[in-house]
């Protein structure tokens, strides 16, 4: 890295809660990826934000002591990169923290990202943007997704369509046509991980199926999946984007009612399948779904029987690992909110208005001076 060069530091904490991301970067005169680090949330905190997610008593007193605890893991994940990197503060420009989303519901016109940004501020010594989603929002979109915007400036191939999968808690697509006439667009096609990590926790006590192998063990019941299927949003045209107030454990197990009889490696395997259809189903009814490269990041792109499912599901595309393409599949997102704090800094538009659906591209974030 040019010792010269800017760096910028990127926090994203989703909804699969399974740790905090923390990466540093630079733009100048390429991407780089300079550092890395990965911040465990405490199970307690862990537990107190799932509760907050869905609605209950007390919120607002339980929201205040929550933020303040994240703003201050995110302090803790910032240094700690810093420190085990031996990287130069004076060095990073800002840090751009998604923050934890507590609520998503763009049908009523907002979504809540909490983790005090004035505590990230104090405790790191440097200007801290936060707040990305609201102001796309006022300008009549979905707050989401914001990373095609990112995926556009980084990843663009004027040779070939690519389309991005990230799989996360929840899955999104960004497709982008080679030719820089055509629009962009991005948006969540539904459940990425979120289900199967919260049955196998259920059912086993571990945070995920590692590389899908649970799921492997099991077979794939139709009848469940089409039930899953029968789901309103998996119909509707984007720009769209959901959360854990549609896929969490409680909308799982009311599905289940009617299928007592099915052994829970079955089920955990369907779940993998309703992930790999919906995503194929979008990509083959919202893009030119021809010729193309998909490049796949998030935690999902380790499931090695979710791959498989896609692979089947979509037999004419190229699927690999966003590494191929300069950008390592687990650190994609964070560095695409350094990249935005950047972009706000310099006064410069976030947001691909086709992917969220904003009424145009707008400089996003609030500043929070070192």
């Amino acid at each position: 890295m040019d010792n010269q060069a800017t760096v910028y530091v990127g926090l994203m904490s989703g909804t699969s809660l399974d740790s905090v991301d923390a990466v540093a970067v630079s733009f100048e005169p390429k991407f780089t990826l300079i550092a890395t680090h990965t911040e465990a949330i405490p199970d307690q905190l862990k537990q107190s934000i799932t509760r907050l997610m869905l609605p209950g008593d007390n919120e607002i007193d339980r929201m205040g002591e929550i933020d303040i605890q994240l703003g201050q893991l995110f302090a803790k994940a910032t240094n700690q990169l810093i420190n085990s990197n031996n990287l130069n503060r004076s060095k990073i420009k800002a840090v751009g923290s998604h923050g934890q989303t507590v609520r998503h519901r763009p049908e009523l016109g907002f979504t809540l990202q909490i983790g005090d940004a004035n505590i990230i501020a104090e405790q790191t010594g440097i200007t801290t943007i936060t707040d990305f989603r609201r102001r796309d929002m006022a300008a009549g979109g979905q707050g989401a997704p914001l990373v095609p915007a990112f995926h556009h400036a980084m990843l663009h191939n004027s040779a070939k369509d690519r389309v991005l999968l990230n799989i996360g808690g929840m899955a999104n697509i960004t497709y982008l046509p080679s030719n820089p006439e055509k629009p962009i667009s991005g948006f969540d096609t539904g459940p990425g991980n979120i289900l199967m990590d919260a049955w196998i926790n259920d059912q086993r006590q571990l945070g995920y199926d590692k590389d899908g192998a649970w799921a492997a063990s099991g077979k794939i019941n139709n009848d469940l999946l089409f039930s899953l299927l029968e789901l309103d949003y998996f119909q509707e045209a984007p720009p769209k984007s959901t959360g854990r107030e549609q896929f969490n454990l409680n909308w799982l197990k009311q599905k289940l009612h009617n299928f007592s009889d099915i052994h829970p490696e079955d089920i955990q395997a369907t779940l993998a399948a309703l992930t790999a259809y919906t995503i194929a189903d979008c990509i083959k009814r919202f893009t030119p779904y021809s010729d193309f490269e998909l490049l796949v990041c998030g935690g999902g792109s380790h499931n090695q029987f979710l791959l498989q499912q896609l692979r089947s599901a979509l037999p004419t595309a190229d699927i690999a690992n966003s590494d191929i393409a300069g950008i390592a599949a687990d650190w994609m997102e964070a560095a695409a909110f350094a990249w935005l704090a950047m972009r706000c800094l310099e006064g410069k538009t976030g947001n691909i208005s086709d992917a969220t659906g904003a009424s145009g591209e707008r400089i996003l974030g609030a500043i929070y001076q070192a």
